[in-house]
């Protein structure tokens, strides 16, 4: 590979994650070029744009001589082509572990190999195989796509039986194209992630757990460190570096975990750069984005430790008034640039203390503020 005298790192997707990545490339000397098919793509906004489908070759050919290393912000990017591109420059992470994560039964059968449980699955290709899952599995449970879903898509809840007609209704046409899984419903205690980052030397790093919680399928608000995780955190961490190794991962990876009985059960891997590691911009001595960019580009590792106790708040529809928030001691503000949308992130913000009683404080005087108590509520309970 030929570096150039300033690195170009080439992002294939041009949404938040990508912008948050260029804007850490940039005080490490990295330039970054995004790829997207959508010219109003926010990366854009801060990063040079490409115009391309995921299958324009032409395109993605000249791309690739303008970059020294590709990787992606979203794992919906096509398998094909990362494999295509990783033929004619380096892709990390690996374009195996892509595949995987679009595949939630390749996914949830890898966990299994690596010592990670999960809820019982099974796959369902038609009609009938339905049936014979949930006389396995039995209601409730959650009829899925094995591909292309995401944030609570591509999902049915079959709270009884005789939801099934219903639930192949809403599903069945992309059971003969990409396969659906049926999982069985978890009463989660809690929600938690795990965010890691392997370098392209085998160094591997962990952020402290994060307890999340979603509304309507979409992260809503984020706390970290998790408290009361027991022994919980050696145990991600190690399941977490398995995962890793095994699928020779080079970058930033989040690992969605469910507690049920003081047991971790694994939900879904993203390969790449996550949503309830945003805090870690403020909240750590090294973000997930710029040790993201550092691990692809083959730079040391920084340091995940924290800084005290963050929490974060997701923006979905719109943006809320900002100056409620930064009125809050060690408040942060972060607008995506999009356009307003139903069921769009827009932007979050996070809030920082270095005690647990005082970020409790400023998590309550912003949800005053913005008249969100509701959504902090449970966050709240956790911190006492």
């Amino acid at each position: 590979m030929t570096v150039r005298c300033q690195p170009v790192l080439g992002i294939l997707g041009g949404g938040q994650l990508a912008r948050m990545l260029a804007l850490a490339a940039a005080p490490l000397g990295v330039k970054t070029l995004v790829v997207d098919s959508a010219p109003d793509a926010c990366a854009g906004q801060v990063a040079p744009l490409r115009l391309a489908d995921w299958t324009d070759y032409a395109a993605l050919e000249k791309f690739a001589a303008e970059v020294d290393v590709v990787t992606f912000d979203f794992e919906n990017v096509p398998a094909e082509t990362a494999h295509w591109l990783a033929e004619r420059v380096a892709v990390f992470p690996d374009p195996r572990a892509l595949a995987v994560a679009q595949d939630r039964l390749a996914e949830k059968t890898l966990f299994r190999e690596c010592g990670l449980q999960t809820p019982a699955f099974e796959a369902v290709d038609t009609r009938a195989d339905l049936d014979r899952a949930l006389a396995v599995i039995g209601a409730p449970a959650i009829l899925k796509t094995r591909r292309l879903g995401y944030d609570g898509k591509g999902q049915f809840r079959i709270k009884q039986l005789s939801d099934a007609d219903a639930a192949w209704a809403a599903l069945g046409a992309q059971a003969s194209a990409h396969g659906l899984i049926l999982e069985a419903f978890v009463p989660f205690d809690r929600e938690l992630s795990v965010l890691a980052v392997r370098a392209r030397d085998g160094d591997f790093r962990i952020w402290p757990l994060t307890q999340n919680w979603h509304t309507d399928g979409v992260l809503s608000f984020s706390l970290a460190p998790a408290l009361d995780v027991g022994g919980l955190q050696p145990r991600a961490e190690e399941l977490a570096r398995i995962l890793a190794e095994r699928l020779g991962y080079v970058g930033v990876f989040a690992l969605e975990l469910f507690v049920k009985d003081g047991q971790l059960l694994g939900n879904e891997m993203a390969p790449r750069v996550h949503n309830s590691g945003h805090w870690t911009i403020e909240g750590a001595v090294a973000s997930q984005f710029e040790n993201h960019v550092r691990a692809v580009l083959g730079l040391p590792l920084g340091d995940t430790a924290v800084r005290g106790f963050s929490a974060m708040f997701n923006w979905i529809g719109e943006l809320p008034d900002a100056i409620s928030v930064l009125n809050t001691v060690d408040a942060h503000w972060h607008d995506y640039g999009k356009q307003p949308r139903p069921g769009r992130k827009v932007g979050h913000a996070t809030v920082c203390a270095k005690e647990a009683r005082d970020l409790a404080l400023r998590i309550d005087e912003i949800a005053r503020a913005l008249k969100r108590e509701e959504q902090v509520a449970p966050a709240l309970k956790v911190l006492g």
